[in-house]
Parts: C-alpha cells; structure tokens; sequence
C-alpha cells in the first residue's frame, strides 16, 4: 500500500483553518506540519488543530524532512516566495487560488517546477469535485451536444474593511483574484483561453475593484459572460449550453453539489458530495503515479488564467 502523502500547511489564516479537515478526511493524506512567520501563531494553530509539528518560518517548514507536500495558504503576494523554497527544496505544493498575484509570478514558479521536475498545482477545488467530473464526462460523451456558451456569476457580499485582506491592493485583495478566478478557470476549462477579453466595473477608495463583468469571444462564435461582486449578494450559478442541451450547476456552483443535465428539454437533476479533500487526494495520485502536473489542473491552465486576470484588471484600471 502507497503511504501517505505527508503536508505542511503555509499561512494558518481562515483558509487553513477551513481545509484541516479535509486532509483528515482525504485517505491518501496526512497532515503533520504547519508554518507561520509568527512562532505564536503555528504553534497556536498546530495546538488547535491536533497538528504535530509546527515551524516559526516558512523556509523551516518546507525544509522540514518528514513533510512531502505544501499547501500554500498565505495572501495571494506570498504564494511566489514560498512556493519557490518548495520547490528547490523538492516538496510538492498545492497553492492556493489565484495561484500568485501576477503573470511574471506564475511563470515563474511554473519554470521552476519544470525545471525540477517537482509536483505543482493550483487549488482549484471546484475541478475536482465529483459533480464537475460528472460534468466532463457528459460532454465527452456527447450528450449535450458541442459546448458553444457558459454563463455565470459569483458574488460574496462584504462591508467595506480598508484593514481586511480582500480590499487591500498589496495583499493581493478584489473581487477578480478572489471571486473571478472561480469563474474564468471555470470558462476556461469547459471552452478554452478566450481570444477576446472585455470587462468593466468598479473600484471601492482602497484601489481594489469590487465588481466586474467580463464577456469571452472566440474565434469560432462561442462565448462566455461571467461576472462576480462584494458589492452585491447573489446566487453564484453557472451554465454551460450545447448544441443538444445544456448543464445547470446549481448554487453556489464552484462547490457543484447538484447539478442538472438537460438532454435537448429532458431535465436529470443530481446530487454530489463536495469538498477540498478530493483536490487533496488528487494530488496524491499524482505523486504516486510519480506525475509532475495534474491533467486535470495543469500548470497551462493556470498560466492562462492569470493571463486573463491581469487582462480584466488592466481593463477595470483603464
């Protein structure tokens, strides 16, 4: 039997504190290490969590020699640094969406990863999740006919915090890396990078945007309309059209806990478990297929979809 993938958690913010759990729950991981710039903070967080080990900085903790595999959970700026010293130190990581805060960081990591033949993924949970697998094999089964269209929005509506993360330019805050991530990797993994990018919105005083709409074209007629939002609550649904049908993801549908194929006018509506640990198990598949990338989420991907970020924030900027 294959041991267990051992991680470290880099960054316990909210967001750690949310998947612990999910290594428990996912069989091919253990989760054994935890690291902060803050010694009170990894211990704290370790101690809270039942975590055997912690680490006062982030170099100590991917050094650590009983841990594989980082998860890295800091502010999006962070990501670079840390995922670096990962990979030099041949841990594989999983870092959290949007995957850096920029292009040139992405690339960068991705270059290194290569070139070191070192395990890198983006966490894009919603990819991995039993109902969107469901989903793929439809259309590659030809049921719904050609993908021509996708449609979707997610909104989380916040009170303005100028010393909350989310509306603070230099910690990577806004609704397009937060919010439109989900939903232009989703359009990217069902149609492809779009070749036409239009978007707009608006800003709150902080610099950040805090809404945004953004239409994909494609050389061949196809398309996307996509938009997210702090300003605004809302469903956070999705639609993908075919030729023969279509695919509802019900609300919220990066978690894609239902949803319902339509065959032509005949609706099937289904349920499915949803959570972080089946990206987690993934990506000890992958190390025990001895992979570098997932085929699932490849590092192309995300390449792309920090591409188009950048490009509707340059846009939002104008």
């Amino acid at each position: 039997m294959t041991q267990p993938t051992r991680w470290g958690i880099a960054g316990p913010g909210r967001m750690a504190a949310t998947i612990v759990p999910e290594f428990h729950a996912a069989p091919n991981a253990e989760l054994v290490a935890v690291g902060s710039r803050s010694a009170e903070r990894a211990e704290s967080f370790a101690t809270e969590h039942d975590i055997p080990r912690w680490h006062a900085s982030y170099d100590a903790l991917v050094n650590d020699s009983a841990v594989d595999a980082i998860y890295v959970a800091t502010p999006h700026p962070q990501h670079t640094d840390i995922a670096l010293a990962a990979i030099a130190a041949g841990k594989a990581i999983l870092v959290e969406k949007a995957f850096t805060a920029t292009v040139d960081d992405t690339e960068r990591i991705a270059t290194a990863a290569r070139e070191a033949g070192v395990f890198a993924m983006e966490a894009m949970w919603t990819r991995f999740n039993p109902g969107i697998a469901h989903v793929r094999d439809v259309i590659a089964a030809g049921e719904v006919g050609e993908i021509r269209g996708c449609q979707g929005d997610l909104t989380a509506f916040r009170e303005f915090d100028a010393n909350d993360r989310l509306f603070d330019p230099a910690k990577g805050g806004g609704a397009v890396l937060d919010l439109g991530v989900y939903l232009i990797s989703f359009a990217q993994h069902f149609l492809g990078t779009p070749e036409v990018v239009n978007a707009t919105g608006g800003r709150y005083a902080s610099g950040v945007e805090g809404e945004f709409s953004v239409l994909f074209g494609y050389p061949d007629g196809r398309s996307a309309t996509l938009a997210g939002a702090f300003t605004t609550y809302g469903p956070g649904r999705m639609m993908l059209t075919g030729t023969k049908g279509w695919i509802d993801i019900h609300p919220r549908f990066h978690r894609s806990a239902s949803v319902t194929i339509w065959r032509e006018k005949t609706p099937e509506t289904l349920e499915f478990e949803s959570g972080y640990r089946f990206e987690i198990e993934h990506v000890g598949d992958c190390l025990a297929q001895g992979l570098t990338e997932s085929p699932i989420m490849p590092l192309d991907d995300t390449i792309a979809v920090q591409a188009v970020m950048a490009e509707v924030l340059s846009q939002l900027e104008a």
